[in-house]
C-alpha cells in the first residue's frame, strides 16, 4: 500500500540533499578502493623474493592470484558505480538531477532514496526492462 512518501516527487529544493547522500557514497567508495589497492591489489613482484613473507607454493599462488582476481573485480564493479554516483553530481550541478530522461517528468523520492543516481521514473525503468526482455 503507497502512502503519502512513496507518492511524493522529487523538487529542486532536494537536491542539496541528494547531494550529501551521493557525495558520502562516492567518499565510501574511495576508501574502499584505497584499502583494497594497498592491501589487494599491489604488483606480485612485492610477494616473491627472499624477503617475501608469502610462500612461493604453487597451490598458495593461485590461491593469492584468485584473491587479486577478486579484489580487482570488485574494484572495476566500485568504479563503475563511482562512475554512476558522478554522473548524477553532474547532473545536480546542470539542474537535470531527479528527473526523468525519459519522459522529462520528476523521479519518486523514495525511488532517489533506495538509488540517488536513478536516471528514469519506475513507469520508463519498467518499459525499458520490458522491451529488453522482448529483444
Amino acid at each position: 500500500m503507497e502512502n503519502s512518501t512513496t507518492k511524493r516527487l522529487f523538487t529542486k529544493d532536494d537536491a542539496p540533499f541528494f547531494r550529501d547522500i551521493i557525495e558520502k557514497k562516492r567518499e565510501k567508495i574511495y576508501r574502499e578502493l584505497g584499502y583494497l589497492e594497498e592491501n589487494s591489489l599491489r604488483p606480485l613482484d612485492e610477494y616473491s623474493g627472499d624477503n617475501s613473507t608469502y610462500s612461493l607454493h604453487m597451490a598458495d599462488q593461485g590461491t593469492d592470484a584468485q584473491e587479486r582476481e577478486k579484489a580487482f573485480l570488485f574494484a572495476a564493479r566500485e568504479n563503475k558505480f563511482l562512475n554512476h554516483l558522478n554522473r548524477a553530481i553532474e547532473r545536480i550541478d546542470k539542474g537535470e538531477y531527479g528527473f526523468c530522461i525519459d519522459c522529462k517528468s520528476p523521479i519518486q523520492y523514495a525511488r532517489l532514496e533506495a538509488v540517488p543516481h536513478a536516471t528514469l521514473c519506475i513507469e520508463c525503468k519498467r518499459k525499458r526492462e520490458e522491451a529488453e526482455q522482448q529483444l
